[in-house]
């Protein structure tokens, strides 16, 4: 058994279905898990030096965020790729975003307002690392600071889910964003006008900047596929 292995199985016997599920979240999200790579509880279970029970609740939770599909056989595997489903996936995205990003300018405090710049400082130190799991997980949770700050529970949890499924796209072509832009702070500004519009109380702005942050990630994720796709890449 590897080092890394038994690592593994040590942190799950400590914290149990919880660190499966944040450890096989971090792997799909990551791409170390491919789209449409099969799971087998029971594999995963010797894997994590676990019975199956915290294996299927770690599973049933990704099943729940859409990172995990089970099919009509029973069969588990990684949500693949539906890249015919882009633009839909951008629709729906941009949908939600200009509505959350509207109610923050309209309902958020100034509480909000600390929190949603402090998520942003976490995200452009994370950009000045260039630590790629660092930059989705806090580019996420500068999202959902905004979408909490809207105070409407129904888009926050659809929000999420959208937000999840993105964590993918992003890590698929964050190198071909970074190096293609003129500087790395240039990425994390990205940011800006959402909350100097959502901090000036001006909601018809900040529906604009949340719109026009949305076409910036379909064009960049469409010119990295026009540049990058090939046959061996498992986007299908």
């Amino acid at each position: 058994m590897s080092k890394e292995t038994t690592e593994v199985a040590s942190g799950a016997k400590r914290h149990g279905g919880r660190y499966i599920y944040e450890e096989l979240r971090k792997q799909i999200l990551t791409l170390k898990l491919k789209p449409g790579m099969p799971l087998d509880e029971v594999s995963l279970a010797a894997q994590f030096g676990l019975s199956r029970s915290p294996v299927r609740d770690a599973l049933a939770r990704l099943i729940s965020e859409g990172l995990v599909t089970i099919l009509p056989n029973r069969t588990l595997l990684v949500t693949p790729f539906e890249i015919e489903e882009f633009p839909n996936y951008i629709s729906a995205l941009d949908l939600i975003q200009r509505a959350v990003t509207r109610l923050a300018a309209l309902q958020r405090t100034e509480d909000d307002l600390v929190r949603i710049r402090a998520a942003d400082a976490a995200y452009l130190h994370a950009v000045s690392t260039g630590d790629f799991q660092a930059m989705s997980e806090t580019n996420k949770a500068f999202h959902m600071a905004i979408a909490e700050a809207g105070k409407n529970p129904y888009f926050i949890s659809y929000y999420e889910k959208l937000l999840g499924e993105g964590q993918r796209l992003l890590h698929l072509h964050f190198d071909y964003i970074i190096s293609t832009a003129s500087k790395a702070t240039r990425l994390g500004r990205d940011h800006d006008e959402i909350v100097n519009a959502i901090a000036d109380r001006k909601p018809d702005e900040a529906e604009h900047a949340a719109h026009e942050h949305t076409m910036l990630f379909q064009r960049r994720f469409l010119a990295y596929m026009q540049q990058n796709l090939t046959e061996k890449m498992s986007v299908v």
